[in-house]
């Protein structure tokens, strides 16, 4: 298991100005960091590996689609083109960053609704979509993890279920799923065993608390959550993911409008000791082998 932090709290675009943060998130305990990819070119993203290398630090990719100009799952073709292009800026950067896998909400448009729910017409654009995409994953070795977000944020895909059953219709070995806790909260009735139904599925875990904030200080099921992961096997990222009000448009695209901790240094600090703790705990629950 590898714990990482997702540099959405600070910023959408890592440099070399934090340089300091990322090596006081190494000092932490951290193995790596996510690195958000939404602007620049493969040359500043192969700079940025190369720090964190220096750094001691792995790396894994979170992007997203907010512009309706590059919507995948869209009925007119040029905003498909339009975001399978983005999709393959992203791969490239990824590949360049190092990273050998790349999360989001990267099958639809985030934020943008029709006012209905998702059509057989959509489900059939967006397997056109992943299927291009996962070809240019594939040649690049990075794995795309979609993340099916709860019904504030999209409507294509809400629950753990639904994104399973479209990666099987999808039928592309790079195209695989993610799971987050904050959006399972929301959505599913029974978010462990919607967890355990399709860990096979999931390339990659988000640990987020029910309100973005530090993990551990919410309602989220923490004790059955990490029980359900150690058991089931998974041996790969947990990924903490929180936000906060640095930055507008972030914040807009969130809805996040006040402080959800006393410190940015509070949430990756006590974060940590939140996963390590629960993660050691869990293994008095792991079947014997």
């Amino acid at each position: 298991m590898k714990i990482g932090f997702c540099m959405f709290l600070w910023t959408t675009h890592v440099t070399a100005k934090h340089e300091k943060l990322l090596k006081d998130i190494k000092a932490t305990g951290y193995d790596g960091v996510e690195i958000p990819i939404f602007e620049g070119e493969p040359d500043h993203y192969k700079r940025l590996g190369e720090m964190l290398d220096r750094i001691g630090l792995e790396r894994t990719a979170v992007s997203a689609m907010g512009d309706p100009s590059m919507n995948l799952i869209g009925a007119d073709a040029a905003t498909r083109k339009k975001g399978i292009a983005y999709m393959r800026w992203a791969l490239d950067c990824a590949q360049a960053l190092g990273a050998d896998r790349l999360s989001g909400p990267l099958h639809s448009t985030l934020g943008l609704f029709s006012g209905a729910g998702p059509t057989a017409a959509e489900f059939k654009r967006s397997v056109s979509s992943q299927r291009a995409i996962g070809d240019h994953a594939g040649n690049r070795g990075v794995t795309i993890g979609l993340e099916a977000l709860n019904r504030f944020e999209c409507y294509l895909l809400n629950t753990m279920d639904g994104l399973s059953a479209h990666i099987a219709e999808i039928g592309h070995p790079n195209i695989r799923g993610m799971y987050d806790t904050f959006h399972s909260n929301i959505e599913e009735a029974d978010p462990i065993a919607a967890y355990t139904r399709n860990v096979s599925n999931f390339a990659h875990i988000h640990i987020s608390e029910n309100d973005r904030g530090v993990p551990g200080r919410g309602n989220i099921p923490w004790k059955e959550t990490f029980q359900a992961i150690r058991a089931s096997g998974y041996d790969d990222w947990l990924t903490i993911e929180s936000f906060g009000r640095g930055l507008k448009d972030l914040a807009a695209a969130t809805k996040v409008w006040r402080d959800f901790a006393e410190s940015p240094e509070a949430v990756y600090r006590d974060g940590y000791r939140h996963i390590v703790d629960h993660w050691k705990k869990a293994a008095r629950y792991a079947p014997k082998q």
